[in-house]
């Protein structure tokens, strides 16, 4: 592969973390590599001159590529890993093997001991992991020590020993980090109870610790002790920033399928993971076209056969969104509500979706291409409309509202096939009270042609309206009213299956899905809509939210801003707690704040306080 032949591609690379592929013409696996950023580093092969030999004979060979994305820099790691282990590819000459990465095992006997170990042993142990980081594994066992009281020593604590008294506790005893089971002074029962605990925190079940830990803190705060209250914060910190595992590489998986399927009208996208012995050894997304209106369910189980029929999979259970029937009745199906299956259908749905994203990028760069023939798509889209004219000037319409407060609208212009960003327009409604699209609709279309006609401005030979029959119906009205009902032509893009209607039409017109005039409109109703989102964002900061807490004598801007960051809205705010409050804005901001509320509350009940 050429760099011009890669230039080509680099723009459907994504640039997040993950784990890439090389093949060759023969579709035989050469290298495999884990990236931060999979563009910069796939790139980095094709513009960087190599200077490396093998690096350059590699490059030369590459036919084809293909990437997987993962949550984190460690789940690319321990990917790459396993797929170099499995595949052995013939540049990766530094292979890995199981002693590469750590695992916390709790051994299989009597008062279980727990330690970091590089090597599995098929004794009934239990492992943990593997984990990316030795110095984390050592930091979480140092936690452990410190808060769980289980022994270290390697003495054999059977029943009989113990009853025979052939032991005495130790240091570790009289420093409180051990209850002394070798004296029998610690039940099996209680020790049980440590190790469910110490399970509890490696699987990511983090809350109760982390609140015990809160709780710890508070009291030390108030006893004055703040040296130990600043390390059980640090404590705190590092269970909310630790991720105990990764989904990527866990043993205990076995063989598996994920599907993952988003649908969109007439068109739906299956991703499909592939895992082997608890590790993703293929992954690909495909698109399929809906002719009969078939469900999702339907579509699934089409994309689910083909699938394992073209992988050869002998996986003897999968894991789907939803519940679906499969011909097989030895297949087990799984829908996922928590744990590590539910992350792996999570990263299945984020590789669908991601697919989506770089189809719907290629279709915009296509049509904002120089070399693409625009005058043919406004040509495709006068013949599908039935136009008079060639739509050179093209105007779309799109209303917001939060909750019925602070609606707006937005209008996008596009001349000879691109955008006209000066001639962009925001509208605030003025005239409507409450939710009423259709008459938002009215006001807004009136605004902007009674100013078109003042300022004596060209009409456009097209105007889009993003809405059902009754805000193109609100729209026409305001056209007519204005006398330019019969000197353009107006039509209404229904949202959910995006069939265009024309004024006083009662069918609807759909264009074929992949058709380049379903596309354009496509393209200016996303521009319509990412226009107006941001207006009515900074709407909404300025107003809703800004009002009701900027307006409070004492709370000033940063800490509004730092509120609704963490708790979304004002309600939410209302009903905290004060200790959190307290350590997010301080116990004086707090203060202020509960006093606001409180005479708010007495205000709409004069009986209370």
């Amino acid at each position: 592969m050429t760099a011009a032949d890669y230039k080509k591609i680099s723009g459907s690379i994504p640039s997040q973390p993950g784990v890439y592929k090389y093949y060759d013409r023969d579709e035989t696996l050469l290298y495999v590599g884990k990236a931060k950023n999979l563009r910069k580093r796939v790139s980095s092969y094709f513009i960087k001159k190599q200077g490396n030999y093998k690096t350059h004979e590699l490059v030369s060979r590459i036919n084809k590529i293909e990437f997987t994305i993962v949550n984190s820099e460690q789940d690319a790691l321990l990917l790459e890993n396993s797929l170099i282990k499995n595949f052995q590819p013939k540049y990766n000459i530094d292979l890995k093997d199981d002693k590469s990465y750590p695992f916390i095992v709790i051994k299989n006997e009597p008062f279980p001991r727990v330690f970091l170990t590089r090597k599995k042993i098929d004794d009934g142990s239990e492992y943990l992991g593997p984990y990316t980081s030795v110095q984390k594994v050592r930091e979480l066992l140092t936690l452990i020590k410190q808060n769980i009281q289980l022994r270290t020593c390697t003495l054999d604590l059977s029943e009989t020993n113990i009853r025979k008294k052939k032991f005495k506790v130790c240091l570790e005893y009289h420093l409180g980090n051990c209850k002394g089971p070798c004296e029998n002074l610690q039940s099996p029962e209680d020790y049980r109870q440590g190790i469910l605990q110490l399970k509890n925190l490696l699987k990511g079940n983090l809350y109760p610790v982390i609140q015990h830990f809160r709780k710890e803190m508070k009291t030390q705060a108030e006893a004055l002790a703040f040296e130990k209250a600043e390390i059980t914060r640090k404590k705190i910190e590092y269970l909310e920033q630790y991720q105990s595992k990764s989904t990527i590489v866990n043993t205990r998986l076995s063989n598996i399928d994920v599907f993952a399927v988003l649908k969109e009208n007439q068109v739906a996208y299956v991703n499909y993971l592939m895992v082997e012995n608890g590790t993703i050894v293929q992954t690909k997304t495909i698109r399929l076209e809906s002719h009969l209106d078939e469900t999702e369910e339907e579509i699934l189980m089409v994309a689910v056969m083909h699938l394992r029929a073209k992988f050869e999979s002998k996986a003897t259970e999968i894991i789907v969104p939803f519940r679906i029937s499969l011909p097989e009745n030895d297949i087990m199906v799984t829908v996922p509500k928590t744990g590590d299956k539910k992350k792996l259908l999570e990263l299945s749905i984020k590789n669908a979706t991601y697919f989506i994203e770089e189809i719907r990028k290629k279709e915009r760069l296509q049509l904002s291409d120089a070399s693409v023939n625009r005058e043919v798509i406004l040509q495709h889209l006068q013949e599908d409309l039935l136009l008079q004219q060639l739509p050179r000037h093209i105007e779309c319409f799109d209303n917001s509202n939060f909750q019925g407060a602070y609606p707006v609208s937005a209008m996008v212009c596009f001349k000879n096939g691109v955008p006209s960003k000066k001639d962009y327009r925001h509208f605030n409604i003025k005239t409507v009270k409450g939710i009423n699209d259709f008459a938002s609709m009215k006001e807004t279309v009136f605004r902007r042609y009674k100013r078109v006609l003042a300022d004596n401005d060209p009409i456009p030979q097209l105007i889009i309206i993003d809405g059902g029959k009754g805000q193109l119906g609100a729209a026409a009205e305001a056209l007519r009213e204005l006398g330019l009902e019969n000197k353009t032509t107006i039509v209404g893009l229904a949202k959910n299956e995006e069939e265009l209607f024309f004024a006083h039409d009662q069918e609807s017109l759909k264009l074929p899905y992949n058709s380049d005039s379903l596309k354009f409109i496509r393209r200016i109703r996303d521009e319509v809509h990412r226009f107006g989102i941001g207006f009515h964002r900074d709407q909404r900061s300025r107003g809703t939210f800004r009002n009701e807490l900027e307006s409070i004598r004492g709370i000033g801007k940063s800490s509004a801003e730092t509120l609704l960051k963490t708790y979304k809205s004002v309600k939410n705010i209302r009903y905290q707690d004060v200790e959190s409050l307290k350590q997010l804005i301080g116990e004086k901001k707090t203060a202020i704040l509960v006093n606001y509320f409180r005479e708010k509350e007495s205000e709409k009940d004069p009986l209370k306080g």
